[in-house]
C-alpha cells in the first residue's frame, strides 16, 4: 500500500458547540517516517535541483502544500 504524506480528519463537533467547524482538517507527515533504511541506488536529483529542493534524494522530498484561499 502506498503511503501518503497528507492525512485528513473530521474534527469532533460537540452538540453544544456554537460555531462548529465545517471543513476537513489536514496535516502533513514527513516522508522519512515511512523509510526505515535508505535503499541502495536511490534516485537522486541533479545537484542544482537538489539545492533548490533541499534534499538530494527524490524519496525524501516533501513539498509544502499550496496555500489555500480563505474565503
Amino acid at each position: 500500500m502506498e503511503q501518503t504524506s497528507i492525512k485528513y480528519y473530521h474534527p469532533y463537533v460537540s452538540p453544544f458547540d456554537p460555531c462548529p467547524p465545517k471543513r476537513i482538517k489536514y496535516y502533513s507527515t514527513p516522508p522519512n517516517l515511512y523509510i526505515r533504511f535508505q535503499p541502495m541506488n536511490t534516485a537522486q536529483f541533479p545537484i542544482e535541483e537538489a539545492l533548490y529542493r533541499g534534499t538530494l534524494w527524490k524519496c525524501l522530498y516533501d513539498p509544502y502544500p499550496p496555500k489555500r484561499e480563505e474565503g
